[in-house]
């Protein structure tokens, strides 16, 4: 009996995550334990209806050795006509006593980042995000930004 009372928990925590309406693109890339500042994460969007319009993220997961309050990326979005639209972004991590913001119940925090709202799509389009970090008063980026270990790109309807 409580085999089967199991199973039928799995079954509807299953269904009830797999329904993502709104999805239409999501796919994440490992950065390993630490994201180098010249490491470039692509992404090849699908061909998408042009008579509709879309709203962009950029997801990251992260970890408790992420060590800033914010993150700053570049974000070029590569149109089929080969210009390249770039966005200098930056968003909060963390509280003000260093608990990470996002969703997730371990040490391991999903976070889904606005990027761009009611967008048209009219052929093939890249992505290409890379971290842009730099300490208070350095020039310098930084070189490998520790507890990113995953970056991805979502598209909503």
């Amino acid at each position: 009996m409580k085999i089967k009372n199991s199973a039928l928990l799995l079954l509807v925590v299953i269904v009830f995550f797999s329904c993502d309406k709104k999805r239409v693109f999501d796919e994440y890339k490992s950065v390993g334990n630490a994201w180098h500042k010249d490491s470039i994460v692509t992404f090849d969007l699908p061909d998408l209806d042009s008579t509709k319009r879309y709203n962009l993220f950029v997801n990251l997961r992260a970890n408790n050795n992420y060590p800033f309050n914010n993150l700053f990326l570049i974000v070029s979005l590569e149109l089929p006509n080969g210009f390249t639209k770039v966005d200098t972004l930056e968003y909060q991590m963390a509280n003000p006593d260093g608990t990470l913001l996002g969703d997730g119940f371990s040490d391991i925090k999903e976070s889904k980042l606005y990027y761009k709202e009611k967008v048209k799509f009219r052929g093939k389009y890249k992505v290409h995000i890379k971290q842009a970090v730099r300490e208070n008063g350095k020039v310098p980026g930084v070189n490998t930004l520790e507890g990113i270990t995953e970056v991805g790109f979502r598209i909503e309807k």
